[in-house]
Formats: structure tokens, sequence, C-alpha cells
């Protein structure tokens, strides 16, 4: 039987939340604990994967822990093996930019090892500013021990990435660049912080503790950017359909934003019923295993399955009580899972996986799609009586090509956005570069939408930053985005290889202009950029 969560008396008791490290970050955790000792009671752990695992489990069993925070591998280890909320701390590309520029001081040909994924936005990067980089990506540590090595057998003499990795980098002899700023780690205890008091709050209340990454829905219908008639045509079924129980089916090819108009239905439901903190419980059914999904969706009894955990485990249904449980990509799920959703959704009660004794939920159901249903129907591969279950309500989200008086102001936020998160704040002239940069965006295709676009604008923030003095121009979009109109980035003329250098460091426009005697024109026509575009750049505060 699960053991009853303690009470908590809301705005007393502190959150608690333990830092998880075994390398150099514990420092950085460290000096950023003192900023938020005042709202929450903040331990270190200094152990690493199975050992933090192990350590955590026992004390939870007599202790509270309200988040975890981590990084990179070690991060990714705890999340999929506690139950305890763990928040991933994540380096910016600012913390990128500014990694590779200590790296450049100690050598040309610089590593960078990341966990799982490389960043493909930095093969660009590299060939437009003539910099280096040999990437390479690990999951364990002698993965990454072994990388290490074989970039070292290659030349490289600096490396750029997590504390492990720069642990093991010193230890071969070479020079460890740590990726993590003091900001991202300091946005890492924000969010957890965040979480922690939401998971007090249910728990005051009773209710079991959350299972789920997303507990509460960020985004709403202020998020659904865009002016079209298409677009205010779905911001009125979002209002209206906030105001039925009913389950919706959104649809929308791949980008399109079916997760934000799901998070923006609830939100927009809590406001027409007066509701509030009600729990918005997020799954991917095409990115978890049959045997996983099962369980992740209905829970286990203790003894279910080898492995499981003492006292059980509530699903999603349970954690999603009295809120959404919203099902992305429910084209992918399972036919045996597709069975046991209908009846659920029929009863109203879910039994969890090797027990007997149905649990009543309240759970309203959003479930999207990229597929067409109808045809899975057809081939056999999804059920039809669940399919007119679930779409009750619909809602067609159009891709990005199909409202294109909207990709402009969406280009400008989107960039406004990125740049903001390297802590750069978008000169004044910023709508009119973008204007005049959208008839080369809308002749793309955007096969990837509204995220494609935000991706696109991140890349192109990130080579604004790493050189300040260019203007936002159709030929810049070109040279950094060749996609846009089918080329290679090897068939784009690339400009003069750029000083890759820290910002506060090296020559600074006024000593440019000196050294033309004050010419402005001489000077811009030495940076490659206009007379207007120099103004500018000097107008801004420094």
């Amino acid at each position: 039987m699960t053991r009853p969560l303690p009470v908590f008396r809301e705005n007393v008791d502190k959150p608690v939340i333990w830092t998880v490290s075994i390398s150099r970050l514990s420092d950085l955790f460290r000096d950023i604990t003192l900023e938020f000792d005042d709202r929450a009671t903040i331990e270190p752990i200094h152990l690493g994967f199975e050992e933090a695992v192990r350590h955590i489990r026992e004390r939870l069993a007599s202790e509270r822990c309200d988040a975890v925070i981590a990084a990179g591998s070690n991060a990714a280890y705890l999340k999929s093996r506690l139950a305890v909320p763990v928040v991933i701390a994540k380096a910016s590309g600012f913390d990128v930019l500014q990694a590779l520029a200590r790296a450049r001081k100690v050598s040309p040909d610089i590593g960078v090892v990341s966990y799982q994924e490389t960043m493909p936005e930095l093969t660009e990067f590299q060939t437009t500013f003539g910099l280096s980089i040999a990437q390479r990506t690990y999951v364990t540590e002698e993965d990454a021990r072994a990388q290490i090595n074989e970039l070292k057998a290659a030349g490289i003499k600096a490396i750029v990435g997590a504390g492990l990795v720069t642990d093991l980098a010193e230890e071969a002899g070479l020079t460890g660049v740590f990726v993590y700023s003091a900001a991202s780690i300091r946005q890492a205890f924000d969010s957890a912080l965040e979480i922690a008091h939401f998971t007090q709050l249910e728990s005051s209340r009773g209710r079991s503790r959350p299972v789920a990454d997303t507990l509460r829905a960020k985004h709403g219908l202020n998020d659904l950017r865009g002016d079209s008639p298409m677009m205010e045509v779905l911001r009125q079924s979002i209002v209206l359909f906030a105001k039925s129980p009913a389950t919706v089916l959104i649809q929308g090819d791949t980008g399109t934003g079916k997760e934000l108009v799901a998070q923006a239905i609830h939100r927009e439901s809590l406001n027409a019923h007066g509701y509030a903190n009600k729990p918005f419980v997020a799954v991917n059914c095409g990115a978890i295993a049959e045997s996983l999904l099962e369980s992740e969706l209905f829970g286990y009894e203790e003894g279910a399955f080898t492995g499981s955990r003492r006292g059980g485990h509530a699903g999603l249904f349970e954690a999603a009580h009295r809120g959404t449980l919203f099902l992305d990509e429910i084209g992918e799920m399972p036919i045996a899972l597709q069975t046991r959703l209908l009846r659920v959704l029929e009863e109203r009660e879910v039994v969890r996986v090797g027990g007997t004794r149905p649990v009543p939920i309240d759970v309203r159901i959003i479930c999207a799609t990229h597929c067409n249903l109808e045809t899975r129907i057809n081939e056999g591969r999804f059920r039809a009586d669940l399919f007119y279950r679930l779409s009750v309500l619909r809602l067609y989200l159009p891709p990005l090509r199909e409202r294109p008086e909207d990709l402009a102001p969406l280009a400008e936020w989107c960039l406004k956005n990125a740049l903001a998160s390297l802590g750069v704040r978008p000169h004044a002239n910023l709508h009119a570069e973008v204007n005049a940069c959208a008839p080369l965006l809308s002749q793309y295709h955007w096969p990837g939408n509204v995220r494609e676009l935000r991706n696109l604008m991140q890349r192109i923030a990130l080579f604004l930053v790493a050189e300040p003095l260019q203007a936002l121009t159709p030929n810049f979009v070109m040279r950094v985005a060749p996609e846009l109109t089918g080329s290679s980035p090897n068939s784009m003329a690339l400009p003069r290889p750029f000083d890759f250098r820290p910002p506060d460091t090296g020559e600074t426009l006024t000593e440019i202009l000196a050294r033309f005697n004050g010419n402005r024109e001489s000077a811009a026509k030495y940076l490659g950029i206009s007379r207007t575009t120099l103004w500018r750049k000097l107008q801004q505060p420094r």
C-alpha cells in the first residue's frame, strides 16, 4: 500500500530541493544556492548515477524532497529512475558561444563532447566563422573517455562540455572548458522552485505526488501568435471548446503547435470554470515503448513486474485527476492499449497494471496527431470506436504556408525571444529588417512549420550575437540559412573569417574609428557594413 505523503501548510514550509553533481558543477550549484537560501531548503548530494539513485530512494522513504536539480548525463540517468521531479540544467546558446570563445584562446581546433546529441548549428557556425570544431557524443562515462582520447589523438587540445567531460579532458592532459554559466543554473533553480511549490500544493490537498514532467500548462491563448483569419478562428474555437468537458482531437502537421493549443484549452477551461492549479499532464504516445506506456498511463501495483517500485506507482491518469491529460501522437498508440484506453474513457476509472481495484478518475482528454486517423482505421491500425470517442470536438491547425501573413510577425517575435535568451536587446530597426527579409522567408515551404521557423530564428540570433556589427539583411539570412533557397552551405559565398573572441575584448568601435581618423565611411567599409548600421551600433549602450 502506498505510504501517504505528509501534509504541508501553504506558505509556511519551505520547498526542499536537492542538487546532484560529482563534478565542478558542484561549485556552481553551491554559489547559486546562496541566492535561493531564503526561499528553499537546498542540500547538495555529491554522488552520481546509480549511487545517487540508491541514496535518494533510501532517503525518500523517510524524508521529503520536492525537486532534484542535476545536469548532463547524470540528470538524464536520474530522471528515468526517480519518482521525484528532476530539473535538468541546460546550457544556453550563449553559454556555448562563450565556451567556444574561451577554448579558441587555447587552440584553433576545438572538441565539443555532448550527451547523446550533437549540436547541428555548430556545423554551420564553424563554416561561417572559420572555426574547426570536432563534435562527439557519449552515453556512459567510459564512452566519454573514449571520445576524448580519440580527439586527443587527432590533435585537439581544448574540449568543451559539461562537468564529467571537462574532468575527463583534464585527466587526459587537455584543457577542459566548462559550458555552464551561472545564468543557466539560476534558471534551473527557478524552475525547481516553481515545481516544488506546485508539488507542495497538490500534496497538501491529499493527492498523490505528481508523476509527469509537465504538471502545469505554461502557455495560454496569448501565446498563439498571428493575426490571420485562420488564427482568429482557432482562438475563438479554443475559447468555445474550453467551456465543455468533452474530448478534443487536434490535427495538424508537425511543428504547428498542437501541444501549445492543448495547453491553451486547459488554461481557458480553468478560467471558464473558476478553477486554479489543476494539473496538465502530457505524454507522447509514440515516444514510449508499449510495455512502458501501459504502466505510465495506468500505473502499476507493487510486484506487478520485475523492477516495479515498492508501494506501486500512480499512472498519468491519476496524476491528471480533475485536470487535463494530453495524449500527443495518439495515432502511434498500439492497438492493445487503444482497447484499454477506450474502457477507461467509458468507465471513468482506471485499474493499475497488476491490480484489481478500480480507481475513479475525473480527467479531460485532449489528443493530437499529425497523421490521418481515418486512413489508419481503414488499415486496421486504429479503432473506429475510439476515434469517435476522442473526436467529439475537433480542431485543425493550419500549416505556416497557409497563413503567409503571419510569417514576418512570427519571425520577429521568435527572433526577439531568441536574442533575449542570449542576453541581447533587439535594436530599434529590427522590425524593418525582418520585413525586408520577408520575401525571402515567404518563398520557402516551411515543412517544419512554426517550430522550424523558431529554430531558424535561434540560429540567426546566435550568428548576430557572434557578429554584432552585422545587420539583418536577406544576404545575411541566405548565408546563415541556405536551405531557404535550396542551396547547400558550400555553395554560398562566405564573408571574411570572423575573429571569434569574447564580447568585452579586442578592438572596439571607438578604436576602429580612430584607426580611420573618425571617417565613418572608411570604418564601415572596413567592417563590411553600411554607414547606417555603423551609426546604429554606435548609438547602442555599451
